[in-house]
């Protein structure tokens, strides 16, 4: 009689956390199927029996990511007791986050898949694309409750403070990946808080 439910011999989630790091360090095109099974230590078919393709992988450590490091990023903003300390500690978190020197540096949302498909629907590009339009929505709920409770004016382009602040986030992943310092990142986030009144008194 043949064994029926026979346990995997890796630990899956063990397995996605190597993988999500790959795909951090290198981006999607990069990370090769060689990279991949030797951070996960397990080979190509039981990859590809655990996840189904390397797109679904991707799909499943960007998940991860999110919920690992995006929402330690994040969790300020709707914790804070107004809207500008919310915004102040997402950047902060930040800097901490993507010069982390237990991780790799930089953002796996901005830096993991930014062209090679042509903007084509479910694909990694448009994955991330998705992903990091949800990080300005987020910067804009934040903003229409501070509009609600009395922080800000409701004449104020609640977008385009939202994208400014998002835009500053990206740049950050792109210079902590290029080598800037914690204490550089720390800058350009107070920076950004500086032009705060300018931005919320229009």
């Amino acid at each position: 009689m043949s064994q029926k439910g026979r346990p995997r011999a890796f630990d899956r989630d063990a397995a996605l956390d190597s993988a999500m790091r790959v795909f951090w360090r290198k981006g999607y095109e990069s990370a090769s199927m060689a990279d991949l099974t030797e951070a996960m230590q397990i080979n190509a078919p039981s990859l590809y029996a655990a996840f189904g393709s390397k797109a679904a992988l991707f799909r499943e450590a960007v998940e991860l990511y999110s919920d690992k490091i995006g929402q330690r990023i994040k969790y300020s903003l709707p914790t804070a007791p107004t809207a500008k300390e919310g915004v102040a500690d997402f950047l902060m978190q930040t800097a901490l986050s993507h010069t982390d020197p237990d991780q790799p540096h930089g953002c796996m949302v901005v830096l993991g898949a930014l062209h090679g498909d042509d903007g084509a629907p479910d694909t990694p590009c448009a994955l991330l694309k998705e992903r990091r339009l949800d990080n300005v929505a987020q910067l804009r709920a934040r903003l229409e409750r501070a509009v609600r409770e009395g922080e800000l004016s409701a004449d104020i382009d609640l977008q385009q403070v939202a994208e400014f602040y998002a835009t500053v986030q990206h740049g950050m992943s792109i210079t902590a990946r290029d080598g800037a310092t914690l204490a550089q990142l720390k800058k350009t986030a107070d920076a950004a808080m500086a032009a705060w009144d300018s931005l919320i008194s229009r």
